[in-house]
């Protein structure tokens, strides 16, 4: 049950956060508070909180080679080695970390454990989790995708590349003159991979057991947060229709710092906003920090030569330190009386001065 607890608890967070700006907007005409303070304040949030954590990991000190690699490492010419997988140079780990921000590489080769039943007996089963891979791909470039396709708000004129993306993402519409003539705007893909990657990912904690396990608030409120956003970007896009010139003298006059909030806008649009402002107010806080993480991940970010390369800690600090031969010299009388073996005798002129003493 306690997965059912964190669900509650998520949904009625964001069920919170939809409310708030209804009530401040629409019964008490909040309307600068919510188009202008709140956005300034989640986007202080946003960069102060990420500048803090990334100065912390910074200066979280890496003294050894510890990345992750599923490849045979540099070592003699004749052994085939994987200079992508197991770099040994920063070449290597350049196209790496390409290859796992862009494509997400470990992801893709990310495998399941699975008990099933074969032969009258369980079977360790490992299966290839594609459908998760394929999720993260869709989610996190479509998110990308139409944060890209909101600078047609921000910029004036819009520059080239956004009208590019935005005849991309809408190519099923292209050329349907019926439908644009009767005011229904294109169908954005992007709009439709995203709420359909973000339900899939939810689903997935619901179905599998171990997911449903591990899962906390924290990790359903991010996702109920994204799929409000989504859900009321799609309403205002294709249903509960806004003043798009007065959202666009908002947001020029929000990003040039002269905010001015104009006439006419709907309550929708300070819904959709107050909810971003949430969800990058939160950003620093949460596990959406891995966006910036995985460039400072020594499991990712290394190149590995450990083995022809020596590596000193450069945290160490000089210690004093007592050689054997330091030890012996000032134990070795007693150590000859106990019968413990020694490398060097009493030397004759100490015997001599030993048996003056007796």
């Amino acid at each position: 049950m306690n997965f059912v607890l964190s669900i509650l608890f998520s949904g009625f967070a964001v069920v919170l956060v939809v409310l708030i700006p209804w009530v401040g907007v629409w019964a008490f005409d909040l309307r600068f508070f919510f188009g202008v303070i709140v956005p300034y304040l989640a986007m202080a949030t946003f960069f102060i909180g990420i500048v803090v954590r990334v100065i912390d990991w910074g200066r979280s000190p890496v003294p050894f080679r510890i990345p992750t690699t599923a490849g045979q490492e540099w070592s003699f010419p004749w052994i085939k080695r994987n200079p992508i997988d197991n770099p040994k140079g920063t070449g290597g780990v350049i196209v790496r970390m390409i290859f796992e921000v862009l494509l997400f590489r470990s992801l893709f080769r990310n495998t399941s454990l699975e008990y099933r039943n074969a032969d009258g007996g369980l079977r360790v089963n490992y299966e290839w989790e594609k459908w998760l891979w394929l999720a993260a791909l869709v989610f996190h470039w479509s998110f990308l995708v139409i944060f890209l396709r909101h600078f047609r708000f921000f910029l004036e004129p819009v520059p080239a590349f956004v009208t590019l993306l935005e005849n991309l993402d809408g190519f099923l519409q292209m050329g349907v003159l019926p439908l644009n003539g009767l005011g229904i705007p294109d169908v954005y893909i992007t709009d439709l991979l995203l709420l359909a990657a973000v339900t899939y990912l939810f689903l997935r904690r619901l179905y599998l057991p171990q997911m449903r396990y591990i899962s906390l608030p924290a990790d359903y409120f991010p996702l109920f947060l994204i799929l409000a956003l989504g859900l009321s970007g799609v309403l205002m896009r294709y249903f509960i229709r806004v003043d798009i010139t007065a959202v666009k003298e908002l947001a020029i006059g929000l990003f040039k710092f002269s905010p001015k909030v104009p006439e006419g806008i709907g309550v929708i649009f300070y819904i959709h906003l107050f909810i971003i402002s949430v969800l990058i107010a939160y950003f620093p806080f949460s596990k959406l920090m891995h966006f910036a993480g995985v460039f400072l991940s020594p499991t990712r970010n290394l190149s590995n030569n450990n083995r022809y390369v020596r590596h000193v800690n450069p945290w160490n600090y000089p210690v004093a330190t007592h050689t054997y031969e330091e030890y012996e010299d000032e134990f070795r009388e007693h150590m000859i009386e106990v019968g413990l073996p020694v490398e060097k005798g009493i030397e004759p002129e100490a015997k001599a001065e030993e048996a003056e003493k007796e």
